[in-house]
C-alpha cells in the first residue's frame, strides 16, 4: 500500500522562510560594484510570484539527510580526548537525529591497536606542561570510567588553554602533510575509540568508521587483519556502528605511491562484506562506499568500474565535493553564481552512473565542505561561507541525494561548525534552524517574475534560489502540512516575494539570517 502524502496545505497552516541573504546596512558590509554606473538603491525591489506544488513530493530524503564528520586528525592534535565535553556534545546532540562519519585524509593511515591509551601514541603535547597534560588527561579517563551511561566532562580552562596550544603546533604539521600528500600513520587505541563511540551515542549520532584501505599485501589485495582486531573489539563493546573502506581511492597514487583499480576496489568491498558477516553481531551492518573524490575523470572512470564490477554490495554511493581551494582570498568568491553551480554539475555525472548500474541505490555526499585542505581562515569560517552551505544542502535534496555529511563538525583548520573554544560559527546556526525547520520531503517551486533572455553563448544563473519541503514532523511547534522554503538572494537588492496559488493568505514565520555587528560578510 503506498504510503500517504502528509504535506497538504490546510487552511491553517504556516509557511516558513529560511532566508540567507548578504545585504545589511552596515557600511562594512562587501557590496558588488554595480555596472553602468548606475547608483543602486537598498530598497529597490523586484517582485517575485513564488507558489509551491504539495500534491506530491519531487524527492523523499533520508531522515538524517544533515549528518556530520569528524576527521581522524583529531587524533592527532589531541582534541579527540576531549570529545566528552558536556558543551561539545550538546552541540553535536542539536543536530541529532544525524549520522557521524568518522573518515577523512588520514582515513587510510588509522592503525588500531587494542590498548588502553598511552602517552606515546598521543603525540606531543607543549614540552614543559607534557607530564602534567598527559596525567590530567589520565584523571580525566578514570573519572569518566566511574560514569555509567554517557560520560561526560566539564574540562578545567587551563587544561583547555594547553590543549589548544598543542592543537596549534600540530596543526602545522597536518597542514604541511596535507598540502604536500605524504601522510604519517596515524594509532588508533581502544580508549580513543571508546571515547568517539560514547560522543557518539551520547549526542544521538550513528557512527560510521572508515577502515583503512591501503593496508596492503604484497599482491596489492586489501589487508583486513587490523580491521578485523577492531570489528571484534568494536562487537564485544556492542558498538553499533556501519562502516565504509578508505576515503578517495582515486588520489592512492598521489598520497602513497599505490594505485587501486576498480575491480581491486570491488573484491575489496566484497572481502569487508564477508568479513562483516562473519562477525555475528556485524552481519546487518551496513557498509558504504566507495567515497571517491571530486567526480574528475578520473574518479568517474573508477566509480564506473566499482558499480559495474560488485559495486552494488554498498548500501549507499559515496563521494565527496569541495567547492574552492586555498588560492580563494576574496570573500566574493562565495557568492559567485558559477562556483554555487558546480555542485550541480557534478551530481549529474554521480547520478548517471549509479542509475546506469544500480538504480535503486541511495547516493551520498560524504564529506563536503565550502574549502579544501582544512580551509581559510576568516572566510570558510564566517557568515560568507553559509552561502555555499545552505546552497549544497538545497541543490543535493533538489537531486535527491539521500545524505549530505558535512566535513567537520570540530576539527583543526577553519570549516568546522563549532571552533576550539566550543563555540558554534554561522554554519552552526544554519545546520540547527535547517534539521528543526526542514523535513525530508521535497516540494516542487514554482517562481514567476526572474525571467531573463539569455545571451548568445551565455548560461543564466540563478541568483536567487528557492527550495521548499514540507516541515519536519519532529517540530512539535508546527502543525502538519506546514512548509518550510529556504531561500538565498545573492542579487545587489532586495526582492519582494509575494505568496501565490496553495500559499496564498498563508500565516508566514520568518527567519531571516544576516551578519551580526560591523565585520559583514567575515563575521563569525
Amino acid at each position: 500500500m503506498p504510503r500517504q502524502f502528509l504535506c497538504p496545505v490546510f487552511g491553517s497552516s504556516l509557511w516558513l522562510a529560511l532566508i540567507l541573504q548578504s545585504l545589511i546596512s552596515s557600511a562594512a558590509t562587501y557590496r558588488r560594484p554595480v555596472s553602468g554606473g548606475k547608483r543602486q538603491s537598498f530598497l529597490e525591489r523586484t517582485l517575485i510570484l513564488l507558489d509551491v506544488n504539495t500534491r506530491s513530493p519531487v524527492k523523499v530524503l533520508n531522515d538524517n539527510f544533515l549528518s556530520l564528520q569528524l576527521d581522524p586528525s583529531i587524533i592527532k592534535d589531541g582534541w579527540l580526548d576531549f570529545l566528552s565535553s558536556k558543551r561539545l556534545v550538546t552541540l553535536a546532540r542539536g543536530l541529532s537525529p544525524a549520522y557521524l562519519r568518522f573518515g577523512g585524509k588520514r582515513t587510510d593511515f588509522l592503525q588500531f591497536h587494542n590498548l588502553k591509551n598511552l602517552a606515546k601514541f598521543r603525540g606531543p603535547g607543549p614540552d614543559y606542561y607534557l607530564k602534567n597534560y598527559e596525567d590530567d588527561i589520565v584523571r580525566s579517563d578514570f573519572a569518566l570510567d566511574k560514569q555509567k551511561g554517557c560520560k561526560l566532562a566539564s574540562h578545567p580552562d587551563m587544561m583547555l588553554e594547553l590543549q589548544r596550544e598543542k592543537a596549534a603546533q600540530m596543526q602545522q604539521v597536518l597542514l604541511k602533510e596535507q598540502l604536500s600528500n605524504i601522510y604519517s600513520d596515524v594509532t588508533l587505541t581502544a580508549r580513543s575509540l571508546d571515547k568517539l563511540y560514547n560522543f557518539a551515542d551520547c549526542a544521538g549520532l550513528h557512527l560510521i568508521f572508515g577502515l583503512n584501505a591501503l593496508h596492503r599485501n604484497p599482491d596489492n589485495s586489501w589487508n583486513a587483519s587490523s580491521a578485523l582486531s577492531l570489528l571484534k573489539y568494536s562487537a564485544g563493546k556492542k558498538y553499533n556502528i556501519s562502516w565504509e573502506l578508505g576515503n578517495e581511492p582515486n588520489s592512492y597514487r598521489t598520497m602513497a605511491a599505490r594505485s587501486v583499480n576498480s575491480s581491486r576496489l570491488a573484491q575489496d568491498y566484497s572481502l569487508l562484506k564477508t568479513l562483516l558477516q562473519s562477525v555475528r553481531f556485524y552481519s546487518r551492518a551496513n557498509l558504504y562506499g566507495p567515497n571517491i573524490g571530486r567526480p574528475r575523470k578520473n574518479a568517474i572512470l573508477l566509480l564506473d568500474g566499482f558499480m559495474k564490477n560488485g559495486g552494488s554490495v554498498v548500501d549507499a554511493v559515496t563521494w565527496q565535493h569541495y567547492y574552492i581551494d586555498r588560492r580563494v582570498t576574496k570573500v566574493e568568491d562565495f557568492l559567485k553564481t558559477r562556483l554555487l553551480d558546480t555542485l550541480s554539475e557534478q551530481i549529474t555525472k554521480v547520478l548517471k552512473i549509479v542509475q546506469t548500474h544500480a538504480p535503486e541505490k541511495h547516493v551520498w555526499l560524504g564529506g563536503v565542505g565550502p574549502a579544501w585542505a582544512g580551509g581559510t581562515n576568516n572566510l570558510s569560517d564566517t557568515f560568507a561561507a553559509g552561502f555555499l552551505w545552505l546552497n549544497t544542502l538545497g541543490i543535493a535534496a533538489a537531486h535527491g541525494i539521500d545524505v549530505v555529511l558535512r566535513h567537520s563538525f570540530f576539527d583543526y583548520g577553519y570549516n568546522h561548525l563549532v571552533d576550539q573554544n566550543f563555540n558554534p560559527l554561522p554554519d552552526y546556526w544554519l545546520s540547527l534552524l535547517f534539521k528543526r525547520l526542514v523535513g525530508p520531503r521535497v516540494l516542487a517551486v514554482h517562481v514567476a517574475g526572474l525571467q531573463r533572455k539569455p545571451r548568445p553563448g551565455r548560461v543564466i544563473r540563478d541568483k536567487l534560489r528557492i527550495y521548499a519541503h514540507c516541515t519536519s514532523f519532529h517540530n512539535h511547534d508546527y502543525v502538519r502540512g506546514s512548509i518550510t522554503i529556504y531561500i538565498i538572494n545573492l542579487h545587489r537588492s532586495r526582492k519582494k516575494i509575494k505568496l501565490a496559488g496553495t500559499l496564498r493568505n498563508k500565516t508566514v514565520h520568518q527567519y531571516l539570517l544576516q551578519p551580526f555587528g560591523t565585520d559583514g560578510l567575515h563575521s563569525t
